[in-house]
Protein backbone atom coordinates (compact mmCIF):
# COMPACT_ATOMS: atom_id res chain seq x y z
CA UNK A 1 0.00 0.00 0.00
CA UNK A 2 1.38 3.32 -1.09
CA UNK A 3 0.70 6.13 1.64
CA UNK A 4 1.44 9.50 -0.28
CA UNK A 5 1.51 12.71 1.56
CA UNK A 6 1.28 15.99 -0.35
CA UNK A 7 3.41 19.04 0.95
CA UNK A 8 2.12 22.03 -0.82
CA UNK A 9 1.41 25.75 -0.03
CA UNK A 10 -1.53 26.11 -2.24
CA UNK A 11 -4.52 24.44 -3.70
CA UNK A 12 -7.58 24.34 -5.58
CA UNK A 13 -10.24 24.58 -4.83
CA UNK A 14 -9.00 26.08 -1.19
CA UNK A 15 -6.90 28.78 -2.15
CA UNK A 16 -5.13 29.42 -5.47
CA UNK A 17 -2.32 32.26 -7.10
CA UNK A 18 -1.44 29.93 -9.90
CA UNK A 19 -0.96 26.88 -11.80
CA UNK A 20 0.85 25.33 -8.63
CA UNK A 21 -2.71 25.36 -7.23
CA UNK A 22 -4.59 23.55 -9.91
CA UNK A 23 -1.45 20.85 -9.61
CA UNK A 24 -2.08 20.29 -6.11
CA UNK A 25 -6.07 20.06 -6.68
CA UNK A 26 -6.17 17.83 -9.81
CA UNK A 27 -3.47 14.47 -9.48
CA UNK A 28 -3.90 13.43 -6.06
CA UNK A 29 -7.81 13.15 -7.66
CA UNK A 30 -5.96 11.15 -10.66
CA UNK A 31 -3.86 8.96 -8.25
CA UNK A 32 -6.83 7.41 -5.99
CA UNK A 33 -7.95 5.82 -8.42
CA UNK A 34 -5.10 3.24 -7.82
CA UNK A 35 -6.41 0.68 -5.42
CA UNK A 36 -3.06 0.40 -3.95
CA UNK A 37 -2.60 4.04 -3.00
CA UNK A 38 -4.09 6.58 -0.60
CA UNK A 39 -2.70 10.45 -1.54
CA UNK A 40 -3.75 13.05 1.64
CA UNK A 41 -2.67 16.60 1.43
CA UNK A 42 -1.20 19.16 4.15
CA UNK A 43 -1.53 22.93 3.38
CA UNK A 44 -1.32 26.05 5.51
CA UNK A 45 -4.00 27.30 7.00
CA UNK A 46 -4.50 30.77 5.36
CA UNK A 47 -6.66 33.70 6.06
CA UNK A 48 -7.54 33.89 2.51
CA UNK A 49 -9.36 30.48 2.70
CA UNK A 50 -13.53 31.02 3.18
CA UNK A 51 -15.29 30.64 5.91
CA UNK A 52 -17.61 28.25 3.51
CA UNK A 53 -14.45 25.88 3.73
CA UNK A 54 -13.69 26.72 7.12
CA UNK A 55 -17.30 25.69 8.13
CA UNK A 56 -16.61 21.83 6.77
CA UNK A 57 -13.14 21.67 8.48
CA UNK A 58 -12.57 19.56 11.98
CA UNK A 59 -11.07 20.44 14.33
CA UNK A 60 -8.21 17.59 15.56
CA UNK A 61 -5.12 18.82 17.77
CA UNK A 62 -3.19 21.81 19.03
CA UNK A 63 0.45 20.77 18.91
CA UNK A 64 4.16 22.53 19.62
CA UNK A 65 6.26 22.97 16.96
CA UNK A 66 10.05 23.83 17.55
CA UNK A 67 11.31 26.81 15.93
CA UNK A 68 14.89 27.08 16.79
CA UNK A 69 15.31 28.55 20.08
CA UNK A 70 11.42 29.06 20.55
CA UNK A 71 7.88 26.68 20.08
CA UNK A 72 5.04 27.81 17.98
CA UNK A 73 1.62 26.63 18.39
CA UNK A 74 -0.06 24.95 15.60
CA UNK A 75 -3.77 23.47 15.27
CA UNK A 76 -4.68 20.94 12.86
CA UNK A 77 -7.69 20.58 10.85
CA UNK A 78 -8.86 17.89 8.40
CA UNK A 79 -11.35 18.24 5.40
CA UNK A 80 -12.39 15.43 3.16
CA UNK A 81 -13.57 16.93 0.04
CA UNK A 82 -13.87 14.92 -3.73
CA UNK A 83 -12.36 11.25 -1.82
CA UNK A 84 -9.35 12.77 -0.59
CA UNK A 85 -8.51 14.02 2.93
CA UNK A 86 -6.97 17.38 3.58
CA UNK A 87 -5.05 18.66 6.49
CA UNK A 88 -4.66 22.39 7.57
CA UNK A 89 -1.42 23.94 9.48
CA UNK A 90 -3.37 26.73 11.72
CA UNK A 91 -1.38 29.36 13.26
CA UNK A 92 -2.54 32.72 13.72
CA UNK A 93 0.52 34.69 14.18
CA UNK A 94 2.40 33.53 10.62
CA UNK A 95 -0.97 32.68 8.30
CA UNK A 96 -3.77 35.38 9.72
CA UNK A 97 -2.53 37.46 7.18
CA UNK A 98 -4.33 39.30 3.46
CA UNK A 99 -2.81 37.40 1.06
CA UNK A 100 -0.50 34.08 0.91
CA UNK A 101 2.81 35.14 0.04
CA UNK A 102 5.33 38.62 -0.13
CA UNK A 103 5.55 39.15 3.44
CA UNK A 104 9.40 40.00 4.24
CA UNK A 105 8.97 36.81 6.47
CA UNK A 106 8.00 34.17 3.93
CA UNK A 107 10.90 32.04 4.54
CA UNK A 108 9.95 31.96 8.11
CA UNK A 109 6.24 31.66 7.84
CA UNK A 110 7.30 27.89 5.22
CA UNK A 111 10.32 26.69 7.40
CA UNK A 112 7.61 26.89 10.54
CA UNK A 113 4.60 25.39 7.94
CA UNK A 114 7.16 22.53 7.08
CA UNK A 115 8.18 22.07 10.81
CA UNK A 116 4.51 21.45 11.88
CA UNK A 117 4.30 19.13 8.57
CA UNK A 118 6.66 17.08 10.41
CA UNK A 119 5.35 16.92 13.81
CA UNK A 120 1.91 16.27 12.28
CA UNK A 121 3.21 13.17 11.35
CA UNK A 122 3.23 11.56 14.55
CA UNK A 123 -0.66 13.29 15.65
CA UNK A 124 -2.42 11.62 12.77
CA UNK A 125 -3.22 7.89 12.39
CA UNK A 126 -2.05 8.28 8.58
CA UNK A 127 2.15 7.06 7.79
CA UNK A 128 3.36 8.07 4.65
CA UNK A 129 5.67 6.09 3.11
CA UNK A 130 6.29 8.88 0.47
CA UNK A 131 6.68 12.09 1.45
CA UNK A 132 5.90 14.03 -1.60
CA UNK A 133 6.77 17.98 -1.78
CA UNK A 134 5.95 21.08 -4.03
CA UNK A 135 8.12 23.91 -4.22
CA UNK A 136 10.32 25.97 -2.56
CA UNK A 137 7.69 26.57 0.82
CA UNK A 138 7.55 22.45 0.36
CA UNK A 139 11.69 22.20 0.29
CA UNK A 140 12.35 21.77 3.80
CA UNK A 141 10.08 19.30 4.39
CA UNK A 142 11.87 16.78 2.49
CA UNK A 143 15.38 17.61 4.26
CA UNK A 144 13.73 17.11 7.67
CA UNK A 145 12.05 13.84 6.47
CA UNK A 146 15.71 12.85 5.71
CA UNK A 147 17.34 14.26 8.72
CA UNK A 148 14.47 13.47 11.10
CA UNK A 149 12.87 10.33 9.91
CA UNK A 150 9.87 10.51 11.74
CA UNK A 151 8.68 7.62 9.42
CA UNK A 152 11.07 4.60 9.28
CA UNK A 153 12.06 4.54 5.83
CA UNK A 154 9.65 6.75 4.26
CA UNK A 155 11.19 8.22 0.91
CA UNK A 156 10.63 11.60 -0.78
CA UNK A 157 9.73 12.87 -4.36
CA UNK A 158 10.25 16.89 -4.30
CA UNK A 159 8.95 18.37 -7.98
CA UNK A 160 10.37 21.62 -9.35
CA UNK A 161 6.97 24.01 -10.50
CA UNK A 162 9.51 26.86 -10.91
CA UNK A 163 13.23 27.10 -10.40
CA UNK A 164 12.79 30.74 -10.61
CA UNK A 165 11.77 31.17 -6.95
CA UNK A 166 14.31 29.20 -4.62
CA UNK A 167 13.22 30.53 -0.93
CA UNK A 168 16.41 31.88 0.23
CA UNK A 169 17.51 33.37 3.29
CA UNK A 170 20.74 34.27 5.12
CA UNK A 171 22.81 31.50 6.71
CA UNK A 172 22.59 32.56 9.92
CA UNK A 173 18.31 31.56 10.15
CA UNK A 174 19.96 28.12 10.55
CA UNK A 175 20.29 28.62 14.45
CA UNK A 176 17.39 30.64 14.47
CA UNK A 177 14.96 28.38 12.95
CA UNK A 178 16.53 24.35 13.08
CA UNK A 179 17.40 22.57 16.11
CA UNK A 180 20.02 20.33 13.57
CA UNK A 181 23.37 19.83 14.02
CA UNK A 182 25.77 22.18 12.40
CA UNK A 183 26.60 18.87 9.85
CA UNK A 184 23.22 19.32 8.33
CA UNK A 185 23.90 23.13 7.51
CA UNK A 186 25.53 21.88 4.03
CA UNK A 187 23.28 19.79 3.08
CA UNK A 188 20.41 23.49 2.93
CA UNK A 189 23.18 26.13 1.72
CA UNK A 190 23.98 27.33 -1.56
CA UNK A 191 26.27 29.85 -2.35
CA UNK A 192 26.15 31.48 0.90
CA UNK A 193 22.94 31.14 1.13
CA UNK A 194 20.02 28.69 2.94
CA UNK A 195 18.10 28.28 -0.24
CA UNK A 196 15.18 25.82 0.55
CA UNK A 197 14.87 24.67 -2.85
CA UNK A 198 18.37 23.30 -2.90
CA UNK A 199 17.51 22.07 0.47
CA UNK A 200 14.95 19.27 -1.45
CA UNK A 201 17.53 18.74 -4.15
CA UNK A 202 20.08 17.55 -2.24
CA UNK A 203 17.78 15.59 0.38
CA UNK A 204 15.51 14.29 -1.66
CA UNK A 205 15.22 10.59 -3.18
CA UNK A 206 13.68 11.57 -6.83
CA UNK A 207 13.57 15.22 -8.58
CA UNK A 208 10.43 15.59 -10.74
CA UNK A 209 9.87 18.63 -12.64
CA UNK A 210 6.56 19.80 -14.87
CA UNK A 211 8.17 18.59 -18.25
CA UNK A 212 10.30 16.87 -19.98
CA UNK A 213 11.93 19.48 -21.82
CA UNK A 214 11.77 21.56 -18.61
CA UNK A 215 13.78 18.80 -16.77
CA UNK A 216 17.35 19.08 -19.43
CA UNK A 217 16.17 22.95 -19.64
CA UNK A 218 17.49 23.64 -15.84
CA UNK A 219 20.76 21.62 -15.86
CA UNK A 220 21.59 24.86 -18.22
CA UNK A 221 23.02 27.80 -16.88
CA UNK A 222 20.50 29.87 -18.79
CA UNK A 223 17.16 28.41 -17.38
CA UNK A 224 18.97 26.76 -13.77
CA UNK A 225 18.75 30.03 -11.68
CA UNK A 226 22.26 29.22 -10.59
CA UNK A 227 21.69 25.62 -9.41
CA UNK A 228 22.49 23.52 -12.97
CA UNK A 229 25.66 22.22 -11.04
CA UNK A 230 23.46 20.45 -8.65
CA UNK A 231 21.16 19.16 -11.07
CA UNK A 232 23.52 17.76 -13.54
CA UNK A 233 24.98 15.58 -10.35
CA UNK A 234 21.89 14.35 -9.50
CA UNK A 235 20.49 13.70 -13.13
CA UNK A 236 19.87 10.01 -12.77
CA UNK A 237 17.17 10.96 -10.29
CA UNK A 238 15.66 13.79 -12.11
CA UNK A 239 12.47 12.70 -14.23
CA UNK A 240 10.18 15.32 -16.28
CA UNK A 241 6.31 14.56 -16.34
CA UNK A 242 3.98 16.61 -17.68
CA UNK A 243 1.11 18.54 -16.10
CA UNK A 244 -2.41 17.64 -17.06
CA UNK A 245 -5.50 19.45 -16.40
CA UNK A 246 -8.56 18.71 -14.85
CA UNK A 247 -10.86 17.86 -18.43
CA UNK A 248 -14.07 17.71 -16.65
CA UNK A 249 -13.97 20.77 -15.01
CA UNK A 250 -12.27 22.50 -18.48
CA UNK A 251 -15.04 21.18 -20.54
CA UNK A 252 -16.47 22.92 -23.08
CA UNK A 253 -19.42 20.73 -23.32
CA UNK A 254 -20.89 21.62 -20.07
CA UNK A 255 -18.65 24.78 -18.52
CA UNK A 256 -20.99 26.80 -17.21
CA UNK A 257 -19.28 30.27 -17.52
CA UNK A 258 -19.54 30.05 -21.64
CA UNK A 259 -22.21 31.90 -23.72
CA UNK A 260 -22.91 28.55 -25.91
CA UNK A 261 -21.58 25.25 -24.76
CA UNK A 262 -19.64 22.79 -28.11
CA UNK A 263 -17.83 19.87 -28.40
CA UNK A 264 -16.18 20.65 -31.90
CA UNK A 265 -19.05 22.93 -33.45
CA UNK A 266 -17.17 25.70 -35.05
CA UNK A 267 -20.34 27.73 -35.55
CA UNK A 268 -21.03 27.32 -31.80
CA UNK A 269 -17.54 28.29 -31.69
CA UNK A 270 -18.24 31.58 -33.09
CA UNK A 271 -21.20 31.88 -31.82
CA UNK A 272 -19.17 32.32 -28.50
CA UNK A 273 -16.73 34.96 -30.16
CA UNK A 274 -19.79 37.07 -31.42
CA UNK A 275 -20.97 37.19 -27.47
CA UNK A 276 -17.30 38.11 -26.04
CA UNK A 277 -17.22 41.02 -29.07
CA UNK A 278 -20.26 42.48 -27.54
CA UNK A 279 -19.06 42.36 -24.10
CA UNK A 280 -15.73 43.46 -24.75
CA UNK A 281 -16.85 46.29 -26.51
CA UNK A 282 -15.39 44.69 -30.40
CA UNK A 283 -16.67 45.03 -33.40
CA UNK A 284 -19.03 42.41 -33.57
CA UNK A 285 -18.32 39.97 -36.50
CA UNK A 286 -17.67 36.42 -36.39
CA UNK A 287 -15.09 36.19 -39.28
CA UNK A 288 -12.35 38.17 -37.96
CA UNK A 289 -9.74 35.64 -36.62
CA UNK A 290 -9.40 36.30 -32.44
CA UNK A 291 -6.38 36.43 -30.85
CA UNK A 292 -6.21 36.01 -27.13
CA UNK A 293 -3.75 36.40 -24.06
CA UNK A 294 -4.62 35.53 -20.55
CA UNK A 295 -1.70 35.72 -18.29
CA UNK A 296 0.28 37.09 -15.71
CA UNK A 297 1.72 40.44 -17.26
CA UNK A 298 5.58 40.16 -16.37
CA UNK A 299 8.52 39.78 -18.50
CA UNK A 300 8.77 35.94 -18.67
CA UNK A 301 5.29 35.55 -20.52
CA UNK A 302 7.52 37.36 -23.81
CA UNK A 303 5.60 40.40 -23.69
CA UNK A 304 8.75 42.30 -24.51
CA UNK A 305 8.79 40.38 -27.46
CA UNK A 306 4.84 40.72 -28.01
CA UNK A 307 5.13 44.74 -27.25
CA UNK A 308 8.11 45.06 -30.23
CA UNK A 309 5.33 43.57 -33.09
CA UNK A 310 1.73 44.00 -32.06
CA UNK A 311 1.52 47.77 -34.00
CA UNK A 312 2.77 46.01 -37.16
CA UNK A 313 0.58 42.89 -36.90
CA UNK A 314 -2.55 44.89 -36.15
CA UNK A 315 -2.56 46.13 -39.18
CA UNK A 316 -4.06 43.33 -40.31
CA UNK A 317 -7.98 42.27 -39.96
CA UNK A 318 -7.48 40.58 -36.69
CA UNK A 319 -8.35 41.68 -33.08
CA UNK A 320 -7.04 40.88 -29.85
CA UNK A 321 -8.46 40.36 -26.10
CA UNK A 322 -5.73 40.51 -23.06
CA UNK A 323 -6.49 39.31 -19.60
CA UNK A 324 -4.12 39.64 -16.94
CA UNK A 325 -2.35 41.69 -14.49
CA UNK A 326 1.05 42.23 -13.64
CA UNK A 327 3.69 44.34 -13.55
CA UNK A 328 2.32 48.49 -14.21
CA UNK A 329 5.54 48.65 -17.08
CA UNK A 330 3.38 45.81 -19.14
CA UNK A 331 -0.18 47.18 -17.47
CA UNK A 332 0.30 50.41 -18.76
CA UNK A 333 1.58 48.90 -22.15
CA UNK A 334 -1.52 47.24 -22.83
CA UNK A 335 -3.90 50.04 -21.68
CA UNK A 336 -2.46 52.30 -23.72
CA UNK A 337 -2.61 50.06 -26.91
CA UNK A 338 -6.27 49.58 -26.39
CA UNK A 339 -6.91 53.30 -26.47
CA UNK A 340 -4.80 53.65 -29.70
CA UNK A 341 -6.63 50.38 -31.11
CA UNK A 342 -10.10 50.45 -29.52
CA UNK A 343 -12.05 48.30 -32.60
CA UNK A 344 -9.17 46.29 -32.46
CA UNK A 345 -7.72 45.56 -29.09
CA UNK A 346 -9.64 44.77 -25.23
CA UNK A 347 -7.56 44.70 -22.35
CA UNK A 348 -9.10 43.63 -19.11
CA UNK A 349 -6.40 44.17 -16.29
CA UNK A 350 -7.46 42.07 -13.33
CA UNK A 351 -8.41 38.16 -13.61
CA UNK A 352 -11.51 36.70 -14.03
CA UNK A 353 -12.14 33.16 -14.19
CA UNK A 354 -15.41 33.03 -16.03
CA UNK A 355 -14.40 35.72 -18.53
CA UNK A 356 -11.19 33.58 -19.06
CA UNK A 357 -13.17 30.58 -19.83
CA UNK A 358 -15.56 32.97 -22.07
CA UNK A 359 -12.13 34.03 -24.03
CA UNK A 360 -10.80 30.59 -24.09
CA UNK A 361 -14.32 29.35 -26.04
CA UNK A 362 -13.89 32.44 -28.27
CA UNK A 363 -10.61 32.77 -29.41
CA UNK A 364 -9.22 30.94 -32.87
CA UNK A 365 -5.85 31.54 -31.48
CA UNK A 366 -4.16 32.17 -28.08
CA UNK A 367 -0.87 33.71 -27.55
CA UNK A 368 1.78 32.14 -25.21
CA UNK A 369 5.49 33.35 -25.95
CA UNK A 370 7.12 32.66 -22.92
CA UNK A 371 10.69 33.24 -22.49
CA UNK A 372 10.76 30.25 -20.28
CA UNK A 373 7.70 27.94 -19.19
CA UNK A 374 8.20 25.10 -17.21
CA UNK A 375 5.09 23.47 -18.29
CA UNK A 376 2.23 25.93 -19.00
CA UNK A 377 -1.24 24.89 -18.27
CA UNK A 378 -2.78 27.68 -20.23
CA UNK A 379 -1.97 25.77 -23.32
CA UNK A 380 -3.55 22.99 -22.47
CA UNK A 381 -6.86 24.85 -21.76
CA UNK A 382 -7.11 26.51 -25.10
CA UNK A 383 -6.47 23.04 -26.74
CA UNK A 384 -9.34 21.81 -24.67
CA UNK A 385 -11.63 24.92 -26.07
CA UNK A 386 -10.50 24.22 -29.64
CA UNK A 387 -8.02 27.14 -29.89
CA UNK A 388 -5.30 26.89 -31.68
CA UNK A 389 -1.63 27.74 -29.48
CA UNK A 390 0.85 29.68 -30.71
CA UNK A 391 4.14 29.60 -28.60
CA UNK A 392 7.74 29.50 -28.31
CA UNK A 393 9.36 26.07 -27.96
CA UNK A 394 10.90 26.14 -25.09
CA UNK A 395 9.80 23.63 -21.46
CA UNK A 396 5.93 22.13 -21.41
CA UNK A 397 5.23 24.56 -24.34
CA UNK A 398 7.68 22.41 -26.53
CA UNK A 399 6.42 19.24 -25.35
CA UNK A 400 2.48 19.89 -25.72
CA UNK A 401 2.65 22.01 -28.74
CA UNK A 402 3.43 20.58 -31.87
CA UNK A 403 4.21 23.40 -35.10
CA UNK A 404 1.62 22.77 -38.06
CA UNK A 405 3.35 21.32 -41.02
CA UNK A 406 1.53 21.29 -44.47
CA UNK A 407 3.07 18.82 -45.92
CA UNK A 408 2.30 16.06 -43.79
CA UNK A 409 -1.25 17.34 -41.95
CA UNK A 410 0.72 17.12 -38.76
CA UNK A 411 0.59 19.77 -36.03
CA UNK A 412 -1.95 20.89 -33.20
CA UNK A 413 -0.53 24.86 -32.91
CA UNK A 414 1.92 27.12 -33.90
CA UNK A 415 5.31 27.36 -32.63
CA UNK A 416 8.90 29.51 -33.41
CA UNK A 417 12.19 28.64 -31.64
CA UNK A 418 14.51 31.71 -30.95
CA UNK A 419 13.61 34.33 -28.38
CA UNK A 420 13.19 36.80 -31.48
CA UNK A 421 10.54 39.46 -32.07
CA UNK A 422 11.17 38.54 -35.41
CA UNK A 423 10.04 35.10 -35.26
CA UNK A 424 7.26 35.85 -33.15
CA UNK A 425 5.73 38.45 -35.92
CA UNK A 426 6.78 36.03 -38.67
CA UNK A 427 4.76 32.79 -36.80
CA UNK A 428 1.66 35.25 -36.59
CA UNK A 429 1.58 36.47 -39.60
CA UNK A 430 1.86 32.59 -40.76
CA UNK A 431 -1.10 31.56 -38.35
CA UNK A 432 -3.49 34.74 -40.26
CA UNK A 433 -2.66 32.75 -43.69
CA UNK A 434 -3.09 28.95 -42.25
CA UNK A 435 -6.72 30.91 -40.91
CA UNK A 436 -7.85 31.49 -44.53
CA UNK A 437 -6.48 28.73 -46.16
CA UNK A 438 -9.47 26.31 -45.85
CA UNK A 439 -7.93 22.92 -46.17
CA UNK A 440 -4.99 23.57 -44.12
CA UNK A 441 -7.04 25.19 -41.03
CA UNK A 442 -9.70 22.43 -41.62
CA UNK A 443 -7.00 19.92 -40.38
CA UNK A 444 -5.34 21.89 -38.08
CA UNK A 445 -8.21 22.02 -36.10
CA UNK A 446 -8.97 18.15 -36.60
CA UNK A 447 -5.55 18.15 -35.08
CA UNK A 448 -6.27 19.88 -32.29
CA UNK A 449 -9.45 18.36 -31.38
CA UNK A 450 -7.32 14.73 -31.01
CA UNK A 451 -5.16 17.00 -28.13
CA UNK A 452 -5.63 14.98 -24.81
CA UNK A 453 -3.69 16.37 -21.80
CA UNK A 454 -5.80 14.76 -18.61
CA UNK A 455 -3.88 13.65 -15.50
CA UNK A 456 -4.61 10.14 -16.43
CA UNK A 457 -1.34 9.93 -18.14
CA UNK A 458 0.85 12.15 -15.57
CA UNK A 459 -0.70 10.22 -12.57
CA UNK A 460 0.55 6.94 -13.78
CA UNK A 461 4.06 8.59 -14.22
CA UNK A 462 3.89 9.64 -10.84
CA UNK A 463 2.63 6.25 -9.64
CA UNK A 464 5.50 4.61 -11.36
CA UNK A 465 8.20 6.68 -9.20
CA UNK A 466 6.40 6.11 -5.89
CA UNK A 467 5.80 2.15 -6.22
CA UNK A 468 9.81 2.36 -7.58
CA UNK A 469 11.03 4.17 -4.60
CA UNK A 470 8.68 2.13 -1.93
CA UNK A 471 10.47 -1.20 -3.63
CA UNK A 472 13.91 0.28 -2.34
CA UNK A 473 13.78 -0.37 1.67
CA UNK A 474 17.10 1.00 3.01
Amino acid sequence: MENVLFVASECTPFIKTGGLADVIGSLPQALKEYENMEVRVILPMYDEISEDWRKQMSFQTTFNVPLGWRNQEASLYTLEHNGILYYFISNDYYFTRKGVYGYYDDGERFVFFNQAVMETIYHIDFKPNILHAHDWQAGIAVALAKITQPVEHMKTVFTIHNIKYQGMMTTDVFHDFFNLHPSHLGGMEWKGMLNCMKSALHHADKITTVSPSYAEEIKDPYYSEGLHQILWDRSDDLIGVINGIDTDDYNPMKDPHISVNYKHSRVKKKENKEFLQEKLNLPVDKEIPLYIMITRLVEQKGLYLVERVLDEFLQENVQLAVLGTGDPEFEGYFYHLSERFPDKVAVRLTFDEGLARQMYASADFFLMPSQFEPCGLSQLMALQYKTVPIVRETGGLKDTVFPYNEETGEGNGFSFTNYNAHDLLFVLRYSLSIYYHDTHWDQLLKNVNKSKFSWKDSAHEYAKVYQQLSAVNV
